[in-house]
Parts: C-alpha cells; structure tokens; sequence
C-alpha cells in the first residue's frame, strides 16, 4: 500500500521552489522529511532517547553526509565506501548545531540525534543552505521538546541585488556569501565572507534572510498540522529547589562582584572564584551535601553569572578590570622561526598564536572531493588547539569539528587579500599556545603577518576581533564588550567574530543568544567592532607595514612559463625521463598543468637556487626556439665530422644544427679544422629547410665578405663532376636510337 504524504511548498521567486515532504520514508524515526529544491533532496531524519541521560548537558548530535551515489559518482580511495566526514560537511554540521542546540528545553538531557543525508545532487542548488530547514522541520513532526521552528538560508549579492540560495556559479560572482540562522523572531547565527562591505550592508543582507526564514518557519507549522503534530513528550525535569538558590545567591553574589571588581588575570580569578565556591560548599552540613548534589554548584554558577553580568552593565567593568571598549595589551613579532617560509607570533592579552607559512607548487594544492563540490584550494588555513593552550592536560582524539570550524573561519577572513596571480600554493597552519578569548581572531591576525613575512602580496591586511554583549531586558540596558575573554563568551547574550581590512567586513561568525535582539543593537556593536579592529590592525601594521618584497633566502622562488601544448611532450620526455633528469640536475620541482582556456600548457618552477630555475627556463626557451629564415644567429661547435661540424644555438642549448664544409668560408675548405675547432663560437645565417637535402640550413660564409676576385665553381650534382659538362656529354638529340639485338 502506498503510505500517505503531507507536502508543504515554500516559493523562493524566480521560479525556485523548496518542498518539505513526509510520511514515505524512514517512518521509525521519531521525525522524518525529505527537502528537496530542483533535482537536490536531502533526507532528515530525528530521534531521542527516551530515557534521561546521567549527564547535566544535551547530548545532542547533529550528522550531516553527503552520498556519493547522490552525484552519481564513486568514492574516491582504494575501499569505495564512503569513511569519515569531510571538512565541508563538519562545517555543515556546525552550522545546524550552533542553532538547534539552545532551542531544546536547558533541562532536557536525553541523547538525541539528527542526520541528515544528501540523497540526490544538483549542481544549481547548495545542499547545506537547506540542512537546518530539513533539521527543524524533522524535530517539529516528533514529541522532543523544541521551542519553535527554525531555518537557514544563505544569502548571495549580485550587482548589488539580493539573492537567497544561490547557486554555486551565482557565488562566484557574489561579493557576500552569508548562511543566517534564525526563528520567525530572532536572529541566532550568521556565519559567512563578504569582500569588504560595509557594517550596514551586513545587516541589510541580515534582514533580507530573515524575511525568507520567516516564510519557511510558517511553512514548516503548516506540516505538522497537517501531519498530526504529536503532544510533545514528558520527562523528568531537573530537580528545583529555590530556597536554595536563594541561599547560595545571597552568600556568593557579593563576594564574587568584589572579586570581579579588582580585576584580575585568568588563573588569579579562577582561584577566587574557586575559593568562593569551597567555602559554600563547606557551610553545607554532610547530608545536605549528599541530598542537594549538584544543585548547589549550579546555583553558585548562576549567581557568578549574575554578578559578573551586573557589575558590567553598572559600572561598565569587566573582570580583568577594562572597560567595555578597552582591547587587551597587542605585542607581535615576525620572522621567529628561521627555517619556515614565513613565520609571526600574535599575543594579545593571554591569547597567542603562532603562524607558519609554507609557499609550494599546484601540486601542494588541498584538493576537496566530494558530492558537491570537486576543486582544489591553492590557499588554505589549518587550525590547531592543544590543550596546553588552556592550562589542561585531555587526549587529543584528531582534528575537532571545532578546530575545523575556527581554520575556516580565518581562511574566509584572509583569502579574498591572497592575489589572484599568487603564483605559490600558500598553507597557512595556526598553532594557538596560550587562549583566553578568541584564538581564532588571534589566527587571522597571525597569518597575515606571517604571510606578510613570507612574501606573499597580500592585497591589503587583515585583522579580526570577538565582540560580546550583555543585555538586561527589563531595564533594557546593554553593553557590548571589544575584544571579549573566554568568561565572558560563556556569560554573555552574543559572541561574534569581525574580521576585515580598513575598507571593510571579510568574514563574520555570530551566534546570538537573547531573543528579539534589534538591529539597532547589532548596527551598534558592528561599529564598535570596526573600532577595535583598526585599532588591531595598527598594532600589525606597526610590526610590519607591509609584505616584503621577495620571499626568503631559503624559501622556493616559483617562476611559471605558459608554453604551446606541442612542446609539452619534449618537456616530459619519454616516461619522464627529460623531466625527471631535469629536475635532479637543477634542484627544482617543476609541474605542468594546461590552462582550460588557452589550452595551453603552464610550467611551475620551484626552486630555492636562481642557478637552477634560470637553467630550467633554458631548457624550455631551447625547445621552443624557431629560428627565423633570413636572420643571423650565434652558434658554438659542439662536434667535429668530415664533412661539416654540428653547431647548437647558445640561446637555445640543445637546439642542433649542421653546418656543411662548404659553408664554412668562401674558399675551398679541404679540412673542417682548418676553419674552425671545437667550442669555438660564431655566428651564422639561417636559410630555413634545404627542399633538395630536407635538412635545414645554416652558413657561415654568408655572413663573411667574398674575397677580392672571387669567382663561384660551377654547383655540383649528387653523382660529383660539374652539371654543365654532364648535361653537354650526355646529349643525344642527334643520335639514333639504339637498336634491339637479335
């Protein structure tokens, strides 16, 4: 029997539409949609445990795959399976996590899971813009208690015009690629790179998403309805006790605000705070120790919160004692590590970051693989937290999605300053050695001094800052805080991350915690941004101004050569043997790609010696060297005959030619030697392809004045003896013809 479906279509204009679909696949979910927007489908599935988990956080987990088979195409590697998530569907995960997990009740702990799968592929739509309306709309047809809907688009600017859900090709030509986040009242993420625009100008394009995240969140309502929304589940709520919390407030509360007053380092105030905390515990008797359990450390928490949250919004102080505008004290230096390509350490306050540059060839490139997108990088970021950064020691389990997430983030920040003629493969790797507060804004600043130092062109420098904002919405006060610390990321309404040049925003990272934040206050804390990173950007500028003007003694020069396709092969040589010999002679790396354009071939020479590259470049000017008819050309001798002496072009090495004895001068030449001897150098004219001998033509006496008196000998035939005498001998016009023999 074919089950029953419930369909709801959201119109995006221009003939677009996205469909949210349910009720024929994966029905043993506890929710289930299948999003589709032209041949694109993604499948989403919802499921949470029943049972509470033992945990005082939500273990939620958010999954998102992209199959192979969707874009008709195998896995690449030796088993075709598909193994661990890529890069870019970490960052699609991160994306739908960083909204969905503050709308679950702060009390519900039961694991819970979300995947969602790219089933079907098309090239003109993006499948991770409709992840979080595929999520969101899965939640809605299940009981977990979820707030209210939510969805994300991107958003795209072409010529000025507004896009949602552009496609691939639109982006390239788009000056904002934002993804937002939001519920049809509150904005909650914004993450994306834009080429330099303007404060307001984020927050129109902002606003234009928001619209499009209202119609989808309608539609989304009008599904469940239509489906049977399910009562939502019951569960067991954590254990209140507001006498309690009462208690603990009024004896931590003014303890922790002097504390925060003073204005201390990290390591200074966690051991007051800590001490705070010991001494409350300890007023406990045993037994209510045992009966209470975590209650208490809870509510310590929250009144921490409160003090530290009302002593800014009061007297404007923060807990390392600036001022909500202050940045922390900036010291950078370049050149630190002598052997990279290019090197610069970044400390602002207690966050550091020490950044390396490597330069290399295309073949260096990080090359992306998958469903969606196939390509390759020539420019990117690696990010690296180790735990001794804070002060821990836990095991390192790879890369985390959150060390992918914050490499992304200053890659979009930097990569529109990389030049496109950039001949090198530029890896950039961030390792954070000290984080208290925005290790990822440390990075971007980091890398552009480092690339600086390596040589790299950098259209213009790049810094980044992390704002926060506290807001009290019954008093309706606020403060948003430059240059925020790791506390107060925990602590406050909003985290976001700026990053741009002096003309303008390249990348941003937001999450928004407090619902109904206006424009107004979002315009606000931009400005205040913008501030602060041109405050940044002169403490970088101060350590270097700009990039230098030639890579390092050590570091490879890269020279490329664009060369007709039809010398590629004598480049090559046979299985790689010119190539190969080559580059053992010259210390060089040498690759060669071919334009898709010109169809022709571009050669990347990478070598730390200019000895070596010159000789390279020797060699591929020798194969493409034509010598033009009628012009005169220097020639060393390279090997002696009998009847002539092999010559070579010195411009072009290797290029060959013969020049005969009877071009060597104007009087009869008996012996090769006794004109010229090997290695001597001379010059000669070329006469192009001799139609007689099919072998090209060089003369030396052509160049040379005929001596006094010359006279030229008859020309000679191939049987030797002069043409003229053969031809009168050998007539027979007045003869008969011979007679057959009997």
């Amino acid at each position: 029997m074919i089950p029953k479906t419930f369909k709801e279509v959201i119109d995006l204009g221009d003939g677009r539409e996205i469909s949210i679909e349910t009720g024929k696949l994966a029905k043993q979910a506890h929710g289930s949609v299948v999003v589709q927007s032209g041949n694109c489908m993604l499948l989403c599935t919802v499921v949470s445990n029943y049972q509470q988990a033992d945990v005082d956080f939500l273990p939620l987990t958010v999954d998102y795959r992209e199959k192979f088979a969707a874009a008709g195409r195998y896995p690449g590697g030796f088993f075709k399976r598909e193994a661990r998530p890529s890069d870019g569907e970490v960052l699609t995960m991160r994306l739908v996590d960083r909204v969905l997990r503050p709308l679950f009740p702060k009390d519900y702990h039961s694991e819970t899971q979300v995947m969602i799968q790219l089933m079907s592929h098309d090239s003109e739509v993006m499948p991770d813009a409709m992840a979080g309306l595929a999520a969101s709309a899965a939640i809605q047809l299940s009981d977990i208690p979820f707030e209210t809907p939510i969805s994300e688009v991107r958003v795209g600017r072409i010529n000025g015009e507004l896009i949602i859900n552009p496609s691939l090709s639109q982006l390239e030509e788009s000056d904002i690629d934002m993804v937002i986040g939001a519920s049809a009242d509150s904005v909650m993420m914004v993450e994306g790179e834009m080429k330099e625009i303007s404060e307001e100008e984020m927050t129109e394009a902002i606003k234009f998403a928001h619209e499009a995240i209202r119609v989808q969140c309608e539609a989304q309502l009008k599904l469940a309805e239509a489906f049977g929304k399910k009562e939502t589940r019951e569960y067991e709520p954590e254990r209140e006790d507001e006498d309690l919390a009462k208690k603990v407030h009024d004896m931590a509360y003014d303890k922790v605000y002097a504390v925060a007053k003073k204005g201390s380092s990290k390591h200074e105030r966690g051991a007051a705070f800590a001490e705070i905390k010991e001494e409350i515990i300890a007023s406990f008797s045993e037994e209510e120790q045992e009966e209470y359990g975590g209650l208490i450390s809870k509510y310590y928490s929250k009144a921490e919160k409160n003090a530290v949250r009302d002593l800014t919004l009061n007297e404007g102080l923060r807990l390392d004692g600036r001022k909500t505008t202050d940045i922390r004290p900036i010291w950078c230096e370049v050149d630190y590590l002598p052997s990279t390509h290019g090197s610069s350490i970044f400390t602002r306050g207690e966050t550091q970051a020490l950044a390396t540059v490597t330069l290399g060839t295309s073949r260096e490139a990080n090359m992306i693989d998958m469903p969606s997108f196939e390509g390759e990088e020539r420019f990117y970021l690696h990010y690296n937290f180790p735990p001794f950064s804070t002060g821990e020691a836990r095991p390192i389990r790879g890369t985390s999605r959150r060390e992918v997430g914050h490499g992304n983030l200053a890659q979009r920040a930097l990569k529109g300053m990389v030049p496109a003629d950039c001949p090198y493969t530029v890896r950039v790797v961030s390792e954070i050695l000290e984080s208290n507060g925005s290790s990822s804004m440390a990075t971007v600043c980091a890398g552009t001094m480092a690339m600086m130092d390596a040589g790299v062109q950098l259209t213009k420098p790049v810094s980044g800052i992390a704002m926060g904002l506290i807001s009290d919405a019954e008093t309706g006060k606020y403060a948003v805080l430059s240059d925020i610390l790791g506390d107060e990321d925990h602590l406050g309404d909003m985290d976001f991350k700026v990053t741009g040049t002096e003309d303008g925003i390249t990348a941003c990272q937001m999450d928004i915690k407090v619902k109904g934040l206006s424009y107004e206050i979002l315009v606000n804390a931009l400005r205040q941004a913008r501030d602060g990173r041109l405050h940044i950007l002169g403490k970088i500028t101060e350590t270097i101004a700009t990039p230098n003007s030639d890579v390092k003694a050590h570091a490879p020069k890269m020279i490329t050569r664009t060369i007709p396709n039809e010398f590629i092969g004598a480049l090559i040589g046979p299985g790689g043997k010119v190539i190969q010999e080559l580059q053992k002679e010259t210390g060089t790396t040498i690759v060669i790609n071919e334009d898709p354009v010109t169809e022709e071939g571009i050669v990347e020479i990478l070598g730390t010696g200019q000895e070596g590259i010159d000789k390279v470049l020797a060699k591929i000017d020798s194969l493409m060297f034509k010598p033009q008819v009628g012009e005169v050309y220097e020639v060393k001798v390279i090997k002696m005959l009998d009847f002539g002496a092999v010559v070579e072009y010195t411009k072009a090495p290797g290029n060959e030619v013969l020049l005969h004895v009877s071009e060597l001068a104007w009087e009869r030449t008996e012996n090769v030697s006794d004109v010229v001897n090997m290695g001597d150098v001379f010059e000669v004219k070329y006469f192009g392809v001799d139609p007689k001998t099919r072998k090209e033509k060089v003369s030396r006496k052509a160049i040379l004045p005929k001596p006094e008196g010359y006279v030229a000998r008859p020309p000679r035939d191939n049987k030797g003896g002069n043409r003229d005498n053969r031809n009168r001998d050998n007539r027979r016009d007045d003869r008969k013809p011979r007679e057959k023999r009997d």
